[in-house]
């Protein structure tokens, strides 16, 4: 948590484009396509972000990330996180990513099928959890 803090814009960025180069290339591409199409982007600590459409969450790649329109502050430091998450883990963040998809989607399935059944937080796993405390972190809204 302490990294998020730390770790400065510079920082931040020459571990986006280096060690976290892969998932950042990925959201260069999203960053130009988005912006060709005259979605404005707007800044959250160190990360650029785009809003489109409503009713899902966000999907980082890197220092770019998208999110619904109108994000709670909350899902905007969880972005930021999986930013974080890119700079420590380089190409092995990867991993996060897939498991991250794998469980939004498995709980929207959840919600779909049941809508009445209660479902733990999504922070509540690990790598979801740590996004949050990073995030959080990086803007000065540590939780510890």
């Amino acid at each position: 948590i302490t990294f998020a803090r730390e770790l400065g814009r510079a920082g931040f960025i020459v571990l986006s484009l280096t060690w976290g180069g892969a998932i950042t290339a990925v959201g260069g591409v999203v960053y130009l396509i988005l912006r060709a199409l005259g979605h404005p982007p707007k800044r959250h600590g160190n990360a650029i972000f785009f809003e489109i459409g409503e009713g899902w969450g966000g999907v980082d790649l890197g220092p770019v990330f998208v999110v619904n329109r109108f994000p709670t502050e909350h899902t905007l430091d969880h972005e930021l996180g999986h930013g974080y998450q890119n700079c420590l883990l380089g190409p092995f963040f990867i991993f996060i990513c897939l498991a991250s998809l794998i469980r939004y989607h498995y709980r929207r399935y959840l919600r779909r099928r049941a809508p009445e059944r209660s479902l733990p937080p999504y922070d509540s796993v690990w790598f979801e959890g740590w996004a949050t405390a990073l995030g959080e972190a990086a803007m000065g809204r540590c939780r510890a």
